[in-house]
C-alpha cells in the first residue's frame, strides 16, 4: 500500500502568538502574507513601509492595530519579536542595520527574497544578524507549494528510488518589479531563484551549473537574463534542469495564451510531476502532483487538495520561524541556507556572462 497524505502541508508552529510587525506594505503583503496569517492565526499588531498613508491603507484592510510612519518608529514598539521584512533586496541591507538596533525586542526575522541583490552583501546581512543574536528565515515559499512538498516526501520515504533527473518547464508571464529593472535583471533573479531554491530544497547541493539565455523580447530595459535555460550539476550523477519563459510568447500582444508552470522527478523507482497553480492567480487553483512507483506497478496516483501556493504557502514561510523560536532550532529556511541559493544565483549570473559552467564553490568559497 501507499500511503497518499504527502504532507503537503507543514505541522503548525507550536507557539503561534509571537508578536508580529511588517515592514512593507505592496500587494504581496497585503494579498498574501496576511491573508495567509490570518487563516494561521498569526499575532499581526503593526505595519510600516516608506508611504505611511499605504501603511495605514493596509492596516485598515487586513484589521492590524497600528500602522507607524516610519520603519524606525516601528522598531521602537518594544512589544514586537518577530518582523516579516517585504523591501527590495537593494533596501534590504539597509532595512536589517536599523533592525540590529533593536536585537534587544526583535528575535527573529522573516526577510523576503532574494535577501540582497548578491552573495556577498547577503552574506553580510546573514552575519549581522547572527552577530546581534536575531534569528533569520528567508521567504524561499516555493519551497512550500504543496506539490513541491508532496514530491519532497516522496524522495523522502524512497518512492521514487534514487533522483535521476529532474525538470521545471514554466510558460508565464511575470510583473516586472521596479527594482530589477533599476538593476538590469530579469528573470534569474526574480523568477528563477525559486526554481533554484526548489531543487536545493528536493535534490541538495549541485556542484556546478551552466546558463544560457535570451533577451526577453517584451522587456523595454537593458538586461540579459530575459530567458534563461539552466542545468544544475550533481555529483551523485544527477541533473536538474528548467526553463523560464517570462515572455512566453506575443499573448499581451493578441496571441492566445497557454501558460502553466510543470514540474517531473524521475527516479530509479519512480517517476512524479506535477503543477503549480500560481500562474492563475489571483484564481485560486491549487497546484497538483502525479506520480507512480514501482512499489505498486502500472498505477498512477493523484491525490488532491484544497490549498494554494498563494497565499497557503505563507502560513509555511513565517510558522517556520515562530517554530524555530519556540524550539531554539535552526529556521527551516535560515540565512544560512539561502546563503547557498544566493551563491546558486551569482553562479548563473557568472555562467551567463562568461559562457561555461561555474562550481558553486567559486561564489562560496567552499
Amino acid at each position: 500500500m501507499i500511503d497518499l497524505n504527502l504532507e503537503h502541508m507543514p505541522p503548525p508552529p507550536r507557539k503561534k502568538d509571537y508578536r508580529i510587525g511588517v515592514i512593507g506594505a505592496g500587494f504581496v503583503v497585503r494579498d498574501v502574507h496576511l491573508a495567509a496569517y490570518e487563516r494561521a492565526g498569526f499575532d499581526v499588531r503593526a505595519i510600516a513601509c516608506a508611504d505611511p498613508a499605504q501603511a495605514r491603507e493596509v492596516a485598515a484592510a487586513r484589521r492590524i492595530p497600528k500602522a507607524y510612519n516610519t520603519v524606525e518608529e516601528l522598531l521602537k514598539d518594544d512589544s514586537l519579536e518577530v518582523l516579516d521584512i517585504a523591501v527590495p533586496p537593494g533596501e534590504q541591507l539597509g532595512v536589517m542595520k536599523q533592525v540590529v538596533r533593536h536585537a534587544g525586542h526583535i528575535r527573529g526575522v522573516l526577510a523576503q527574497k532574494p535577501l540582497s541583490l548578491d552573495y556577498a552583501r547577503a552574506k553580510e546581512i546573514v552575519e549581522m544578524c547572527e552577530d546581534a543574536g536575531i534569528v533569520l528565515a528567508v521567504n524561499q515559499n516555493m519551497r512550500y507549494d504543496q506539490s513541491i512538498r508532496a514530491c519532497k516526501t516522496l524522495l523522502g520515504r524512497g518512492d521514487l528510488g534514487e533522483p535521476v533527473l529532474g525538470t521545471i518547464e514554466m510558460r508565464a508571464l511575470t510583473h516586472r518589479k521596479p527594482w530589477a529593472r533599476d538593476c538590469g535583471r530579469a528573470t534569474i533573479m526574480i523568477m528563477s531563484i525559486h526554481h533554484l531554491d526548489a531543487f536545493r530544497y528536493l535534490f541538495g547541493e549541485p556542484e556546478s551549473v551552466y546558463v544560457s539565455a535570451r533577451t526577453d523580447p517584451r522587456a523595454d530595459f537593458p538586461h540579459r537574463d530575459g530567458i534563461p535555460l539552466y542545468i544544475l550539476e550533481y555529483s551523485s550523477g544527477l541533473r536538474a534542469a528548467a526553463w523560464d519563459d517570462v515572455w512566453a510568447g506575443p499573448v499581451r500582444e493578441g496571441a492566445a495564451a497557454d501558460n502553466y508552470i510543470k514540474w517531473r522527478v524521475e527516479g530509479t523507482g519512480g517517476i512524479a510531476w506535477g503543477t503549480i497553480g500560481w500562474p492563475s492567480y489571483p484564481n485560486a487553483t491549487p497546484s497538483t502532483i502525479h506520480f507512480s512507483t514501482t512499489r505498486v506497478p502500472n498505477t498512477w496516483f493523484e491525490p488532491a487538495w484544497k490549498e494554494t501556493w498563494f497565499p497557503d504557502a505563507f502560513q509555511g514561510t513565517m510558522g517556520q520561524l515562530l517554530e524555530a523560536l519556540a524550539t531554539g532550532t535552526e529556521p527551516a529556511i535560515g540565512g544560512r541556507d539561502n546563503l547557498k541559493t544566493m551563491a546558486l544565483v551569482d553562479a548563473c549570473y557568472k555562467s551567463l556572462d562568461e559562457h561555461r559552467v561555474v562550481r558553486l564553490a567559486e561564489i562560496s568559497g567552499g
